[in-house]
């Protein structure tokens, strides 16, 4: 059975271009200073003003020479003066002459090359080689890093410590980044309640809220709890007309069932649309995506695992995508395979995520287990997983010994 064969089911790839080519980046921008961009999206490139390193200079503590062609063991140099990191030696070498050098120093005038202090022995003022030197040793060239005017830092990255150290390096202070997405989260359910607040009969701790949140904060984005929505269909349409008014997405989990006391689907097909409502994938067959006046709407399942799932393997793609962050394809084949060590339990129809244990074994191949229980609300199974088990639609019951396709976890979950 495919999942063409279960009527209103979408494919998972379906889907997904469908959601990113329905979305675009905020346009709003904003200058930020180096210490307050981490982890914001580039929205111009960065342009080396100056050549990295912009000068010469030593790679090793040693000596600077001017050798101008063979400079074998036992040769003399003549110290004529010193360069350390900041005061530099000011004067030109000659042949036969040599300075005292520091790494990261500038290369004198004249210098050819620059031996380690280790392979030499220091007699009087003079410097002998213990071993052959050669031109260009252990020179580090203006420019070899960075050449000035070169586009170093592309827009639409995800700017990170290194990317800020870039350019820090090349002299920016400052970069001009896209603002935060604000994103407007709700959970609905009359059994639900806040953790810490005494548990009534029957009722349950919300957690997605918590999840799904601290997946936002990661991202990134400015995040507005909009609290527990009971299941009346004139509170839920308040919550989500005061969401709208705010976000750019409204995210809400739960409620997107066919119970009689699910409203979002009719509010929504009331106050926006409709894109697609439910998906060939597992956990989260019951995934929403629409809009509102105003903001995108994603509504995530209620089951935990299920909420967590689809949000880290739908929704986030969809808001980076938004964020104005430019998307790495990440095709299937490129994704590593790995001998399953249990025998899982799945029938075709639907792609499942389900989670597993990623090893190497003693022969440096990769190994995967289930971590056990597979149901949607076994919020634990993502805890003790470090990667997904993709399963194909088609796939039915894989065996021990068969390879699968496994997803590690990224930054995004854990």
């Amino acid at each position: 059975m495919s999942c063409c064969d279960q009527p209103g089911l979408r494919p998972v790839e379906e889907a997904m271009a469908m959601m990113l080519s329905a979305v675009s980046p905020v346009s709003e921008r904003e200058t930020l200073s180096l210490t307050d961009a981490l982890d914001r999206i580039l929205a111009e490139p960065v342009r080396a003003s100056v050549d990295v390193p912009g000068h010469d200079n030593s790679g090793m503590d040693g000596y600077a020479l001017c050798i101008r062609g063979e400079a074998p063991a036992g040769r003399r140099f003549r110290i004529v003066g010193r360069s350390f990191a900041g005061h530099p030696f000011e004067g030109t070498l000659a042949p036969g002459e040599a300075v005292r050098i520091m790494t990261g120093a500038v290369v004198p005038e004249g210098a050819d090359a620059v031996v380690m202090q280790e392979h030499t022995k220091v007699d009087n003022d003079e410097v002998v080689l213990q071993r052959d030197v050669r031109l260009g040793d252990h020179i580090r060239k203006a420019g070899e890093d960075i050449r000035a005017g070169e586009e170093v830092l592309q827009a639409g990255i995800r700017l990170g410590p290194v990317a800020l150290g870039v350019a820090a390096s090349m002299g920016a202070a400052h970069v001009k980044v896209f603002r935060r997405l604000k994103v407007a989260l709700l959970a609905t359910g009359d059994e639900l309640t806040r953790p810490g607040e005494p548990l009534p009969v029957g009722g349950i701790y919300e957690s997605n809220s918590v999840v799904v949140g601290a997946m936002l904060r990661r991202l990134g984005c400015e995040v507005r709890d909009m609290g527990i929505i009971p299941d009346d269909r004139e509170a839920l349409g308040d919550a989500f007309a005061q969401a709208d008014d705010w976000a750019d997405v409204v995210i809400s989990s739960g409620g997107v069932s066919v119970g009689e006391a699910d409203y979002t689907k009719e509010l929504l097909e009331s106050m926006g649309q409709i894109t697609f409502w439910k998906l060939a994938i597992k956990p989260g067959k019951p995934f929403a995506f629409g809009q509102l006046p105003n903001s995108l709407f994603i509504g995530l399942p209620g089951n935990p695992v299920s909420a967590t799932v689809t949000m880290h393997q739908l929704a986030v793609p969809v808001l980076r995508r938004m964020q104005g962050e430019v998307l790495q394809e990440q095709q299937a084949q490129h994704l590593p395979r790995a001998v399953l060590t249990t025998s899982l339990r799945k029938k075709p129809g639907r792609r499942d995520y389900q989670r597993g244990r990623l090893t190497v074994d003693e022969n440096g191949r990769w190994q995967v287990a289930s971590v056990g229980a597979q149901g949607s609300g076994i919020l634990t199974s993502l805890h003790r997983a470090n990667c997904y088990m993709v399963l194909p639609e088609e796939a039915e019951h894989p065996q021990a010994g068969e390879r699968v396709t496994v997803l590690p976890f990224d930054r995004w979950l854990v």
